[in-house]
């Protein structure tokens, strides 16, 4: 059956509802006697509450209730003690949220501090190696380096950076017949269920979550924080809703954050630019009770033909809140390290920076000793090299100025791995002919709710009109979280499966029901077109065979999952990133001008809502490169610069002419649906092109994120 749907760069199905402020997000449901919570959080780091008084805020107007004791709550985090700054120590619940606000402000605590380190660069502070990122080698790295012809050894930092989504934390609870129902703003309905059943001591089944619709997440949706379970807990101890929203600077506390990082990477190489050896070694942030780790070393041992190879991962715990990831968790901080040392290397080779990494391609995965499922990385430079012009480079740093301004250009590669995981999904034709999907899955923002549309519509042979994909309810058929670039491969495989599972069924039913024109016909010569079964001249129709079955309507669940794919192939997302800044020599001010990013991620569903993605990935690497980093006062732990007045994001002055083009490839052996992920790639890249534009512009290698104008005068 031809694509008809797929491919289409349709517009979002929910855009007009969130245009007109008709879609309802998790803090905008009415509940009958909805309560206020507002938490009250610990100002220590480390230590005991050995008071705490809430007298003066039950005696505040409209406070109803105050709670303090959490000992029966099964958290992450130690209850019976402070672990970090900003820990919840009580809940304030009013009438209104006004009246909870100001009774929090009223709650007084009384501590014993113990002595606490928040900064993982204190001195004489041990750092770990985490269980599930042992070191790597191959070959003889060390030997390789030492009898290199040419060396680059490079230091670099990173802050940590915190998720600034619009929409805030938010949680509604309530408890009916023992059950629980949460509208919660999760990236993952079910595992937020299995987090606030297990937190609470009560069966998976009594919990119920709904999160239709998201406003931006990034990651911080992913975990279920101490918000959610205590609005949980309020409402079941006071027996009445409870809505508990974060404030903005609450947000900076209560959820994590992508963690702090330190590298050192080192790269040998010969006069030809051939890479011989590869070392690298990273440390990143950490709690003390809580070990968290990502891919930081994936791409550095993984993207280039290196035969030399060591890397190595350290945690250091201090006293903070736990890491939690964040767009291109951990890859998007190897890869920078990995990506400014291939300039520089490129810089000392004399050699292009594009030339250098077409001469290390791989002809296989050299971690896993597998093929590549698919590798378009040089269509990806081709493609980016000519749409970006990179031909009008000039290799000599500082030589290309625009009146006072340094302008440069600069690049990086892009990859991720392509997640796909078990997921389940149900759907539905009805009386009318429409079609319904259903899956617990969610959409943040990068239009899940169309792209699965478009791909059962496909399988069912129904025009988008007249099919509606359903998610945010953790009650729907198995779905990962909304995360790791898999929702499309993972929920939109099992979609594309039992859609194509129940048009099957239709078929099955037509050819043998006498009645149907098509009785007794070849099953395989049956084509499905806008909900017509037709072959040979002879028609039928959903709407006709449910009619004569006497059904309202007939469904299908059904199941994906990868299964040993990750075992025969290697399966990765990549992509080619260019950048142009300009800098102010007098000021130390960067500017990105423009970037251009080509990408190999499989079969693109739907090219509006992929651009879509690129274009906000690349925003999200320039608030890595020159604008974020939060900033902690150590002597107790507080974030400084906790609200969107000082911690600096990309707005719109500092968005540039930013575009994409995909290398339109399908990749049939990871998925049936030919799609690899696209959320986390886009990120990828983005910041060590821009680092590495500065470099040309200017000469200064620049190595600590974010790129700061005082390190350019």
């Amino acid at each position: 059956m031809a694509t008809t749907v797929v491919g289409q760069p349709l517009s979002r199905v929910d855009a007009r509802r969130k245009v007109t402020g008709t879609a309802t997000y998790s803090a905008e449901h009415r509940v009958e006697g909805l309560l206020y919570g507002v938490i009250v959080n610990g100002t220590v780091a480390r230590g005991t509450v050995s008071r705490i008084s809430v007298d003066a805020a039950l005696g505040h107007p409209g406070v109803l209730h105050v709670l303090t004791d959490f000992a029966s709550l099964r958290l992450a985090h130690p209850v019976d003690r402070i672990a970090f700054y900003g820990q919840p120590i009580a809940v304030v619940v009013a009438q209104t949220l006004e009246a909870a606000t100001h009774g929090a402000s009223l709650v007084e605590a009384t501590y014993e501090r113990q002595d606490a380190v928040t900064d993982f660069d204190a001195p004489d502070i041990p750092s770990q190696t985490p269980d599930d990122e042992p070191d790597y080698s191959r070959g003889d790295p060390a030997g390789a380096l030492a009898s290199a012809q040419v060396k680059v050894d490079l230091e670099l930092t990173s802050a940590r950076e915190n998720h600034n989504p619009i929409e805030l934390p938010s949680t509604i609870a309530r408890w009916q017949d023992r059950r629980l129902t949460l509208w919660d703003k999760s990236q993952w309905s079910q595992g937020a269920a299995r987090t606030v059943a297990g937190a609470l001591g009560i069966a998976v089944g009594d919990v119920r979550v709904h999160n239709e619709f998201v406003g931006g997440g990034f990651g911080s949706g992913i975990q279920t924080y101490d918000h959610v379970v205590l609005a949980a807990f309020a409402a079941r101890e006071v027996d009445r809703p409870v809505k508990v929203v974060l404030t903005r600077r609450q947000f900076y506390y209560g959820t994590g954050f992508r963690p702090a990082s330190r590298h050192r990477i080192a790269l040998g190489s010969s006069t030809a630019g051939r890479v011989s050896a590869l070392v690298y070694e990273v440390r990143i942030e950490n709690a003390r009770y809580r070990t968290y780790t990502d891919g930081l070393t994936d791409l550095p041992k993984f993207l280039y033909g290196v035969p030399n190879t060591s890397t190595a991962y350290r945690v250091t715990p201090v006293d903070v809140h736990s890491p939690a990831s964040m767009r291109g968790p951990g890859v998007v901080l190897g890869n920078f390290a990995l990506e400014t040392a291939m300039d520089q290397l490129a810089h000392e080779l004399a050699v292009d920076p594009v030339e250098l990494r077409l001469r290390n391609e791989p002809t296989r995965d050299d971690v896993s000793q597998l093929h590549f499922s698919t590798r378009k990385l040089r269509e990806c430079y081709e493609t980016g090299s000519r749409r970006f012009g990179w031909s009008r480079r000039r290799a000599k740093p500082g030589s290309r100025t625009d009146g006072d301004l340094l302008i440069g250009m600069g690049m990086a590669t892009a990859s991720y791995h392509n997640n796909r995981r078990d997921s389940s999904a149900r759907a539905r034709i009805n009386a009318d002919g429409t079609a319904e999907v259903f899956a617990a899955t969610a959409d943040m923002g990068p239009g899940t709710t169309t792209s699965v549309m478009q791909v059962a519509a496909d399988a069912l042979g129904l025009p988008a009109s007249a099919v509606t994909f359903r998610l945010g309810d953790s009650s729907y058929p198995t779905a990962p979280l909304h995360a790791a670039a898999c929702t499309m491969a993972s929920v939109g495989s099992a979609a594309h499966t039992t859609c194509n599972a129940l048009k099957a069924e239709f078929i099955r039913r037509a050819v043998a029901d006498p009645d149907s024109p098509l009785h007794g016909v070849n099953p395989a010569d049956v084509q499905v077109r806008d909900g017509r079964l037709e072959t040979s001249g002879a028609r039928d129709s959903y709407r006709d065979i449910l009619r004569r079955a006497g059904l309202p309507s007939l469904e299908i669940t059904g199941n994906w999952g990868p299964g040993d794919a990750d075992s025969r192939i290697s399966t990765y997302g990549y992509g080619a990133v260019f950048a142009e800044v300009s800098v102010d020599p007098l000021l130390g001010l960067v500017r990105v001008r423009r970037i251009f990013a080509a990408y190999d991620v499989g079969r693109v569903i739907s090219p509006k809502l992929a651009h879509s993605q690129a274009i906000g990935g690349m925003v999200g690497g320039i608030g890595m490169a020159l604008l974020e980093g939060t900033v902690t006062d150590h002597r107790d732990g507080r974030i400084v610069n906790a609200s969107l007045a000082d911690y600096l994001v990309p707005v719109n002055a500092d968005v540039p002419d930013l575009d994409a083009a995909f290398i339109n490839t399908e990749d049939p052996q990871a998925d049936p649906i030919g799609v690899k992920g696209l959320g986390e790639i886009t990120i990828v890249g983005v910041a060590p092109a821009i680092g590495n534009a500065v470099f040309n512009a200017t000469g200064k290698r620049l190595t600590d994120l974010p790129i700061r104008p005082e390190a350019l005068l």
